[in-house]
């Protein structure tokens, strides 16, 4: 599958060509510049003006294919001289600002990630070298619709209000590498620990944080964090921080690959086995026939057509168990609460590794039979 570049090299391209542009007074058609990695890569312009005091540039972002919600987006550079002597990164159209701590960039900065920024120094320090030119440079990047973009990404959930990032640590999109969502999750954990959270809660998708906010209202948004189908790396970000506890909040389907060793749910890289799952319901005390009907059964999350989905019943005690196992393993003693929501969104919460001395988050409403229930073993 075809490769792309990420915001972060196309924000570069266009801040060289909008120096030599002013610099140059000249129109420039393309611009090579040097990823990360030492490989060089030349970007097409789709926009160059100029006047004696400014500068703008702009190309059109190819992520190959990657399903990246900021491909065919215009990224530009509008760049000006300064007398500071420094790279200085003014406020673009479309860039999202920074507003909570917890971030590799400050409360009030543009979303530019640390490479980037990198990246366009090093540009700018190479193209005033050439023209012998000895000065600061003012660049604000902008990406058009950038506000509407930032709507399908998770960029509000990390207090980056306005825009989308610029990202990209090698320059490159790796087709369907997920990059920019596993740099999310990571990113959520920071911001909920700087500000002050010891507990977070962990969800696979909008459904189940749905439920899962309704039971913990207290929580402010940045304690939620969805993991998608990237468990593993969720995990490790988790095991690597000062948390006290976690609530792992998992749909049944996932829950099921999870209990089985899967740290990456999507489809493409595990599947329910059956035959498993009938060895833990003959383990769980069940029938043989019972046990014998989930091979007919045609997606793991109709489990509850022969188990209901209800407090005490041992299937899922066990699943919740097995499901720890895996957690276990990445995450250690750190104390977790594992809710397994069905598909008419009700909930089964299990705690593990909880002592008698902690006091965990508790959920907002009372055990009870309807959507949202919370049952604890």
């Amino acid at each position: 599958m075809r490769s792309g570049y990420t915001t972060g090299a196309c924000a570069t391209a266009c801040t060289k060509a909008a120096l030599w542009a002013l610099l140059r007074q000249e129109a420039v058609p393309q611009v090579t510049i040097a990823l990360p990695g030492g490989e060089e890569v030349t970007f097409i312009l789709k926009e160059c003006t100029f006047t004696a005091s400014q500068a703008f540039c702009s190309t059109i972002k190819d992520a190959g294919d990657d399903p990246d919600v900021t491909h065919g987006a215009e990224i530009g550079c509008t760049v000006s001289l300064n007398d500071t002597g420094e790279v200085v990164f003014l406020p673009g159209e479309g860039v999202g600002l920074v507003t909570l701590p917890g971030l590799a960039i400050a409360v009030g900065e543009q979303a530019i990630n640390p490479v980037p920024r990198q990246m366009m120094r090093a540009v700018v320090a190479e193209v005033l070298a050439q023209c012998h030119v000895s000065s600061g440079v003012s660049l604000s990047i902008s990406v058009a619709n950038g506000a509407q973009l930032a709507q399908k990404t998770l960029n509000a959930r990390l207090g980056i209000v306005g825009g989308i990032s610029i990202l990209g640590t090698t320059g490159i999109v790796k087709p369907f590498s997920a990059e920019a969502y596993i740099a999310s999750i990571v990113q959520g954990i920071d911001v909920a620990l700087a500000n002050g959270l010891t507990e977070v809660v962990i969800n696979s998708g909008g459904r189940s944080e749905k439920l899962l906010r309704h039971q913990f209202a207290h929580l402010p948004a940045v304690g939620f964090i969805q993991y998608g189908n990237w468990i593993g790396e969720t995990l490790e970000k988790i095991a690597g921080s000062p948390l006290a506890a976690f609530t792992m909040g998992i749909m049944l389907g996932k829950a099921v690959k999870l209990a089985q060793g899967s740290l990456n749910t999507h489809s493409n890289q595990s599947s329910w086995d059956k035959e498993w799952v009938t060895g833990l319901a003959h383990e769980a005390g069940y029938p043989a026939a019972r046990c014998a009907a989930i091979g007919e059964l045609s997606m793991a999350g109709r489990l509850t057509e022969l188990f209901p989905f209800r407090p005490a019943e041992p299937f899922y005690e066990a699943l919740a168990r097995r499901c720890y196992g895996v957690v276990h393993a990445v995450t250690g003693p750190l104390p977790c609460r594992l809710v397994l929501i069905d598909a008419a969104e009700h909930s089964l919460a299990y705690e593990f590794g909880f002592g008698p001395n902690f006091t965990p988050l508790a959920p907002s409403e009372e055990p009870s039979a309807g959507p949202g229930s919370f049952a604890t073993a």
